[in-house]
């Protein structure tokens, strides 16, 4: 029996059966002997093959092929990786300039693992309401920053409503994962996407001004299709990235929002140094242009992308960034401020 896994406590799988049956399964431990290094072998979005009855206890014994996944380093075991979520069509990020504050590090974090993994990322802005004057600049001026990279930017209020409606178009038949710190708003954005979600939400740790998780396990969450416009129709609100998803056949053209607990830290997991400058797209545009094909791109001679750095092509932010990345081979290396 085949399924889609739409829920992880983190003992127990919720699978939605091909049949529509919920069933309620654990996994099998040979997973963890075929040399996955995770602690979740399998996350929500994952298809499975599932075993057993129902009387007795049903069991995952398989994990069909992934597409795709978000990943990052486990913050208890440095060594072992934890997967947010798997065949996901869109990621959005929430982000907040204050109550609390997303470092640049976070991000850039974030999207080099989802360009690793070719994962289209928007990035939502959210309490802009709440923002002064100065930090709707610095805001401003993020979102700048990031759209002359190549991303979406939204700059919403989950609160109050502001910019959410324009954010369903772009959920239409796919699988989105919602992720953010802790405290960033995640929780809120869904009430408003989902009526009746009903999701608990808490406020900021006045003594740290810090997120406290409301949301303990993962799960997939069904959003309100939007209806298309008619022939000959349009909307101010359609976005060329609301094609066909490759989620869409065997979801029936179902929406849905993947809710994780925040993350208060996101470390790079199985990227190789060799690797990393292709998950930054504009260091990788510079360094096609540098002397050496094997420039690390932090003392060569010649090096096109230190040049750019100096000549403000490149954001210093992204580039600490891309160096912060670069040192995490050493696996000691976890900050959990990130």
């Amino acid at each position: 029996m085949k399924g889609l896994v739409v829920k992880n406590t983190g003992s127990w799988y919720t699978v939605r059966t091909d049949d529509g049956q919920l069933v309620e399964c654990k996994v099998k431990g040979n997973f963890r002997l075929k040399g996955i290094r995770s602690t979740n072998p399998v996350a929500v979005g994952d298809r499975v093959v599932v075993g057993g009855e129902a009387s007795s206890g049903m069991w995952i014994t398989e994990i069909e092929d992934r597409r795709n996944y978000i990943i990052r380093k486990s913050q208890n075991l440095s060594k072992q990786s934890h997967i947010l979520a798997a065949n996901v069509d869109l990621a959005l990020l929430l982000i907040t300039v204050n109550y609390p504050p997303t470092s640049t590090t976070f991000i850039d974090r974030f999207l080099a693992s989802a360009e690793a993994y070719r994962v289209p990322v928007v990035l939502l802005f959210n309490k802009s309401d709440l923002l002064s004057d100065e930090e709707r600049h610095y805001q401003q001026m993020m979102m700048h920053l990031y759209q002359t990279i190549g991303y979406d930017c939204r700059a919403i209020s989950a609160q109050t409503g502001v910019g959410v409606e324009e954010l369903r178009p772009l959920l239409n038949g796919k699988v989105t994962l919602l992720s953010g710190n802790s405290g960033v708003g995640k929780s809120t954005l869904i009430n408003r996407l989902v009526p009746g979600a009903n999701l608990r939400t808490a406020a900021l740790s006045e003594a740290w001004g810090m997120g406290m998780h409301t949301t303990t396990f993962s799960e997939m969450i069904e959003v309100p299709t939007v209806t298309p416009p008619q022939q000959g129709e349009t909307t101010s609100t359609e976005s060329p990235d609301a094609a066909t998803s490759p989620s869409q056949e065997k979801l029936g053209g179902t929406s849905y929002l993947i809710d994780t607990p925040g993350i208060k830290g996101f470390g790079s997991f199985d990227m190789e140094p060799e690797e990393l400058t292709s998950y930054f797209p504009e260091i990788f545009r510079f360094a096609r242009d540098c002397r050496f094909s094997n420039c690390t791109h932090t003392h060569e001679p010649g090096c096109a992308v230190l040049q750019a750095l100096d000549d403000h092509l490149i954001a210093q932010s992204r580039y600490q960034s891309y160096l912060s990345m670069m040192a995490d081979k050493d696996e000691a290396k976890y900050r959990e401020s990130y």
